[in-house]
């Protein structure tokens, strides 16, 4: 057997003191939750506390970088529709010997250059038919402000809606776009920059389909 000492019913807390400590505790988490937790998070700063610490400006920047993720992926969903075929004079890229030996004899090279004007906030994009493993070789430029990117491919035949190859902000990009699978690949841009800006693309491969969403 084991001796415990049981404590005494005048040590235990009573009712009102657990009341009175519950709502305490209570008190002392709201405090954190509005002063704190909701300006850095949310960028709500009810009390002032937040503005006083910088941490509303935390959470407003939070807030904003997240609604701008969520518009850019809407973008590129909805940039899929009602697709424009363009028809563009050639580009100044030159032939590249190595790009070529990757790709099929019988596939005819193109070489396209299409400009776009972009509004304040506007977003458009352009995609290129290749096949498995053909390369398509690109430069594009902004003549002001840099654009936001999204390099991407989609397929309906594969069930594909969304296939990434990179994504940043730039004033000026150049590369090969290798086909990870047969569909549409190409470039998707908006701009954030405050002011219209133009860009230039020239792109070079055997795409049989070149159109503007």
């Amino acid at each position: 057997m084991f001796n415990r000492n049981l404590p005494l019913a005048g040590e235990l807390p009573t009712t009102s003191q657990l009341l009175r400590s519950t709502a305490i505790a209570a008190g002392g988490a709201l405090v954190i939750l509005v002063g704190f937790v909701m300006p850095a998070e949310y960028g709500v700063d009810p009390t002032g506390i937040g503005r006083l610490t910088g941490l509303q400006k935390m959470g407003e920047i939070k807030v904003s970088l997240a609604k701008e993720a969520e518009a850019e992926e809407a973008a590129v969903a909805a940039a899929t529709s009602e697709p424009v075929t363009l028809s563009a004079p050639p580009a100044v890229l030159a032939p590249a010997a190595a790009s070529a030996t990757s790709q099929s004899p019988s596939t005819e090279i193109r070489r396209d250059t299409i400009v776009i004007t972009l509004a304040p906030d506007q977003g458009k994009e352009i995609k290129v038919a290749l096949r498995k493993g053909e390369d398509v070789r690109y430069i594009w430029s902004s003549d002001a402000g840099k654009a936001n990117f999204d390099i991407h491919a989609d397929s309906k035949p594969l069930n594909i809606s969304y296939h990434g190859y990179g994504k940043g902000s730039s004033t000026r990009e150049e590369g090969t776009l290798t086909a990870a699978f047969d569909g549409a690949h190409g470039w998707f841009w908006r701009n954030r920059s405050g002011a219209p800006l133009t860009l230039t693309l020239e792109v070079e491969g055997p795409y049989t389909d070149l159109k503007q969403y």
